[in-house]
């Protein structure tokens, strides 16, 4: 029985055949398409712009449910030939194997006598979502409907029930991954929720259908005055409040963050949209300037004070005079400079190097720094003082690898910027090349980022896209093994040829299949400290699937077709 359980899972990747000959792709009996998710993306996007959200929201559940069902129908035809929560799984498994997300049933209570079904099921690359998100960025409702309606179709068939799924968390929103919970119709108290699934969401006001629109593009586009700043993660747009609540006031700023995550850019809409947009901007990289010279270059020097000094000259702080001053890099500030700054901010009086004559300056100041400024108090290089003064109002700005879904509106930014300068038209980036991009750690942040793209833009061809190769001088790692068909028309993935080492080894000791699978569970549940869910996510399989395999091996060890034994891995 252990031997058909797992033979039938990996047969389901053989039930899919691509006839190149016919133009034709099969999955069992059923005639299969490879759509492109932009595509399939602006199709979506055309029906919310024409239905509205109500109706097309209804369509896109029931054109899910419809596909639920056949996907069930396949895994029907299995019954009686496994454990039903195995046949149950293929579901989920066809969901991803259809590229559509990547599902895995974290919670489920199954009555298969009745059809009784509550459940919950985390996502993670829903293409709807990631679709939603292009057009119409973050906002305050899930979007991925036509997902929950195969979800709900596929369990209603399956189950012979109608079962309901919601969802109760989705990245669109700004999680880092789905949620969705299912149980029977009957049972859910918003039964106009569970109508869009009978589609027979009732008549719709066209001038409710306009105001819908209004707020659904409001979400969709950057807001005028974030200008150059592009941004809906819920860290970023956090960063951005707090920056436009200090705009109207003199109040000191401090940006914190890491190298590249663009403080420089919030400084500069900071001035921008601050009391005088004309007045003077004046940034100081201050990691960039000699120790010996920064008192001169911050505060001026005059003539004679020395060797070289041949003229007086402001500095940085006279030039800003009724504008803004940028401290970037502040915390590499040496401590002598430190003590004058202290006394400009508290004052607004300088002294120029070697001048006796006091200068007074009205300067908003705005610093910066990717250093732990406490650490650096701890440790003697930065005075706490100085500190305290300057960190009255901290942002700190978030990394670009917490606010992954900002990477495709930035990545367009930065395209249509290179794209004018070095003269290319109708260039893209490819599905490939945006699933990269988000999956890379960007250790360099945005800087990181807007050089990829501009590298890019120089390599690829007029009129082309832009591919992986273009983007990075040595590609990252893929996040999924890439897959191509052999002679046979067979997927094939570029890790093929070490599994298929590991196999030939595997088979060369004649092994025992349910003993190898029992092992190999029990081990993963070893390297998890006996944590069922994370050895689970890394076979692949459900917290639920370990724990029935793991008491079903513990009971045929010990008891034969007796009772599960007292003493059977408890399900964590």
């Amino acid at each position: 029985m252990a031997d058909e359980r797992l033979t039938e899972r990996f047969k389901l990747r053989s039930r899919l055949h691509f006839d190149l000959e016919s133009g034709q792709i099969w999955l069992d009996d059923s005639r299969m398409l490879l759509v492109h998710a932009k595509a399939l993306g602006a199709l979506r996007h055309e029906l919310l712009e024409s239905l509205g959200t109500a109706r097309a929201r209804s369509l896109l559940m029931r054109m899910g449910f419809v596909s639920g069902e056949h996907d069930a129908d396949l895994a029907l035809k299995l019954e009686g030939r496994g454990d039903p929560f195995d046949l149950f799984s293929i579901g989920p498994e066809l969901h991803g194997f259809e590229g559509l997300v990547k599902a895995a049933i974290t919670e489920s209570e199954i009555d298969w006598k009745t059809g009784r079904f509550t459940g919950k099921v985390e996502w993670r690359h829903s293409w709807e979502a990631e679709s939603h998100i292009q057009y119409y960025g973050v906002g305050p409702e899930p979007a991925c409907w036509n997902l929950i309606g195969y979800a709900s179709g596929y369990s209603s068939r399956f189950l012979k029930r109608f079962i309901v799924f919601r969802e109760t968390q989705c990245i669109r929103q700004g999680h880092d991954c789905c949620i969705i919970e299912g149980r029977p119709a009957d049972e859910w108290e918003d039964q106009e929720y569970v109508d869009y699934f009978r589609g027979i969401g009732g008549p719709v006001d066209l001038r409710e259908v306009e105001e819908e629109l209004r707020r659904l593009r409001g979400y969709g586009r950057t807001p005028a005055d974030r200008g150059l700043l592009v941004g809906q993660a819920p860290a970023f747009t956090a960063a951005f409040d707090l920056l436009g609540k200090a705009a109207g006031a003199p109040i000191t700023v401090l940006l914190l963050g890491e190298t590249g995550v663009g403080k420089g850019m919030f400084a500069h809409w900071l001035h921008v949209h601050g009391p005088d947009p004309q007045a003077p901007f004046v940034t100081v990289n201050c990691a960039a300037i000699p120790h010996d010279l920064v008192e001169a270059e911050l505060f001026g020097v005059r003539k004679g004070a020395y060797t070289g000094a041949q003229d007086s000259r402001p500095g940085r702080f006279e030039c800003a005079d009724g504008g803004t001053l940028f401290l970037d890099e502040i915390g590499d500030l040496p401590l002598a400079a430190q003590a004058k700054l202290l006394r400009v901010l508290q004052t607004g009086e300088l002294e120029r190097v070697g001048d006796t004559r006091v200068h007074k300056v009205n300067v908003r100041i705005v610093c910066a720094t990717n250093v732990d400024l406490e650490a650096a108090i701890a440790a003697g290089r930065f005075r706490a003082d100085l500190y305290y003064r300057i960190s009255t109002f901290p942002i700190t700005i978030p990394p670009l690898r917490e606010r992954r879904i900002d990477i495709p509106p930035l990545a367009a930014s930065f395209v249509d910027k290179y794209r004018q300068r070095y003269g290319k038209k109708n260039l893209e980036l490819s599905e490939r090349a945006l699933q990269t991009l988000a999956g890379h750690p960007w250790p360099g942040n945005i800087r990181e980022l807007e050089n990829a793209i501009e590298r890019g833009v120089l390599l690829a061809p007029e009129g082309g896209t832009i591919e992986v190769g273009h983007l990075f001088a040595t590609p990252p790692e893929a996040s999924m093994p890439c897959a191509e068909l052999d002679p046979s028309g067979r997927l094939v993935t570029a890790t093929q040829g070490v599994h298929d080492t590991l196999l030939d080894t595997l088979l060369d000791c004649s092994p025992n299949l349910a003993e190898l699978e029992s092992a190999l569970i029990q081990r993963a549940v070893d390297r998890a400290d006996g944590n069922f869910s994370r050895a689970a996510r890394q076979l692949g399989m459900t917290r639920s699937q370990v724990s029935y395999r793991l008491r079903r091996d513990t009971h045929d060890a010990s008891h034969g077709d007796g009772d599960t034994p007292a003493d059977a891995p408890a399900d964590r």
